[in-house]
């Protein structure tokens, strides 16, 4: 069966000029009204503003009860101004009117405008009027008492009268006609214009789909399978029939090659998505092709909305924005490190790896940049460079003592019993300390190892006994420092702990409050369950009231070798090495450890434990 298809100009043609006309007259129907509504109201603002200007001479009459001089009033006014005024009493008496005798005239209560008026709102009516025999225009408003001070009265007042204006609609049907007829005017000749544009576009419309058909059915002699014909339908016209038919020849192959270029798509988005490094691709413009999760967040821009964007208007990175053109300009690949500031977490160091894109036949389409982030690395390399410098010097330190006074003794100061005496004991001092710094250094050592294997056993004890024995350890040190102990827990009081290594912090703390603690003081060790984010927790705090530390100190107190008053440190002993293993042994325990401390104000070291 051959179906007899419509040509494609005359399908664009017949609709679109349908759709134009009907848009043309329904523009000239709502053009009309509106500018009938826009004049009435404009009309009726301007009678409202008139009626405003005698209101509060009105009202004065009004209530001096000179209907005489009242009616003489509205007569006069309503001459000069070309307007007709009337007045209404609450009942709907007129009182005076500007062309007729108030006697003779209809009670007006029910009147829309009238009746608006009187409650309290402004009214506005347009209709014949049978006293003059013409369609007016009515505007009316409320009088209130205080209109006659010159104050316009409150919508909550009693309505005293109501003051009307009206006016002839002869001159704004006049106007209005006269519009009515520029814009049917102006509709005939879109009308005409529309169909000749229609006919000129229709025409651009169905040439080219003529020639694209010839080019398909070109295409249509390779080996593609036909599916579009099979569900074409009777009223697609001559043009995309023939389309159809050749297209569908193509489909097959195209189906296949398209689903096939998807999957690729699709996993490389995936790869791409799911890398841990940042990776932004961009073209010669420098404009952004693509930026995965990882860079989003790292430069904190939304991924999607960044697509398309200059590289410059997405992320601010100056050192960035050279290594992108740099790749551009030269075409080859290169590593380098960039620095990202500004972050509360401080300075993130990145690693990055540029290589230029080309497309396929061989032309740079733009670049690569990969970006590690190798802040860890960074900090963990300062970190180790920091700790050798700091084990180096406290090393050296009681070396250097014990080595000046093993020379002088060798030197002839053995023959000298007072002097050798005094030399041997400082000899022996110093290599005790050094003895204490390598001790600490391999308890911090086995903490770290033990915490990082898992080999730290936990369980559930009092913890009374556990501060007492903190206590008796420290106690010798505290007589001779003549600082008192006290220990503040209740004997209820347990928590999941290794009892050996919540001794050993709570005595560093300990210690070092006596060590910073003047003759006289406390050092209290308090314990107390305390509510944190929701959870039950256990808070042991080491109070003292010693010479307190001073603010900027405190964020690096927990620092291997760190201290904040070096003099009084060095006067008193210790390794410096006390507040870290602190830190460690709390850190093994899932815990959090935090100080408080001002200048004067004496010190609070809190060690918070799971209960």
């Amino acid at each position: 069966m051959v179906i007899r298809q419509k040509k494609l100009f005359w399908q664009i043609f017949v609709v679109n000029l349908t759709i134009l006309l009907l848009t043309i007259i329904g523009v000239t129907w709502y053009s009309s009204r509106t500018f009938d509504t826009f004049y009435i109201e404009e009309t009726g603002g301007e009678l409202e503003s008139r009626a405003n200007l005698i209101r509060s001479r009105v009202v004065e009459l009004f209530m001096e009860e000179s209907r005489e001089q009242l009616r003489g009033f509205v007569v006069d006014s309503g001459r000069a101004s070309g307007t007709r005024i009337t007045v209404i009493e609450p009942d709907g008496t007129v009182v005076a009117d500007t062309n007729e005798d108030p006697r003779r005239m209809d009670n007006h209560r029910r009147r829309p405008e009238i009746d608006t008026a009187f409650s309290g709102e402004t009214g506005q009516s347009l209709r014949f009027s049978n006293t003059l025999g013409k369609r007016l225009l009515y505007t009316a408003i409320p009088l209130y008492d205080t209109d006659a001070h010159g104050k316009k009265g409150a919508k909550e007042d009693a309505v005293l009268a109501v003051l009307r204006l009206a006016m002839p609609a002869t001159a704004v049907d006049s106007e209005l006609s006269d519009i009515r007829m520029k814009i049917i005017g102006g509709a005939l000749l879109a009308a005409l214009g529309a169909f000749v544009l229609t006919y000129l576009v229709s025409r651009n419309i169905s040439r080219p789909l003529e020639d694209m058909t010839r080019g398909a059915e070109n295409y249509a002699r390779g080996d593609f399978s036909k599916r579009m014909m099979i569900s074409r339908k009777a009223t697609a016209s001559w043009e995309i029939a023939s389309l159809a038919s050749a297209m569908d020849q193509m489909a097959g192959q195209l189906d296949e090659k398209i689903k096939t270029i998807s999957d690729q798509h699709h996993h490389l988005e995936a790869v791409f998505s799911s890398m841990a490094e940042a990776v932004i691709a961009v073209d010669n413009d420098e404009r952004i092709i693509s930026i995965n999760e990882a860079a989003a967040r790292m430069f904190e821009v939304d991924r999607r909305g960044a697509q398309g964007r200059l590289l410059q208007e997405v992320i601010r990175n100056v050192v960035l924005h050279r290594q992108i053109g740099r790749i551009l300009n030269t075409r080859t690949g290169f590593e380098d490190e960039i620095m990202l500031d500004g972050s509360t977490a401080g300075n993130v160091y990145l690693q990055t790896h540029a290589v230029p894109l080309y497309g396929g036949n061989g032309n740079g389409i733009g670049a690569l940049i990969v970006l590690n982030d190798i802040t860890r690395l960074r900090r963990l390399e300062t970190m180790r460079s920091d700790f050798v410098a700091n084990v180096s010097h406290e090393l050296r330190t009681p070396i250097t003592s014990i080595r000046g006074y093993v020379e002088t003794l060798l030197d002839g100061a053995l023959d000298d019993r007072e002097d050798s005496e005094k030399f041997l004991e400082i000899v022996l001092h110093q290599s005790e300390q050094l003895e204490e710094i390598i001790d600490d250094l391999l308890a911090l050592s086995r903490i770290e190892r033990e915490e990082k294997r898992g080999e730290v056993r936990f369980e559930r004890q009092p913890l009374l006994p556990i501060i007492e024995e903190a206590i008796d350890n420290c106690t010798s040190k505290a007589e001779g420092s003549g600082v008192g102990l006290v220990a503040d827990c209740s004997e209820g009081t347990l928590v999941n702990a290794n009892h050996t290594l919540l001794v050993q912090a709570i005595v560093n703390l300990v210690i070092n409050a006596v060590t910073f603690s003047e003759s006289g003081q406390e050092v209290t060790v308090r314990a107390r369950e305390v509510d944190q984010d929701g959870q039950r927790k256990i808070a042991i705090s080491v109070i003292d009231n010693g010479i307190g530390i001073a603010e900027e100190h405190l964020p690096r107190l927990f620092e291997r070798f760190y201290r904040s008053d070096r003099a009084r440190s060095r006067k008193a002993g210790g390794t410096g090495l006390g507040l870290a293993i602190v830190k460690h042994i709390v850190q093994a325990h899932g815990g959090q450890v935090d100080v408080r401390s001002a200048i004067g104000m004496g010190s609070e070291f809190k060690i918070i434990l799971n209960a």
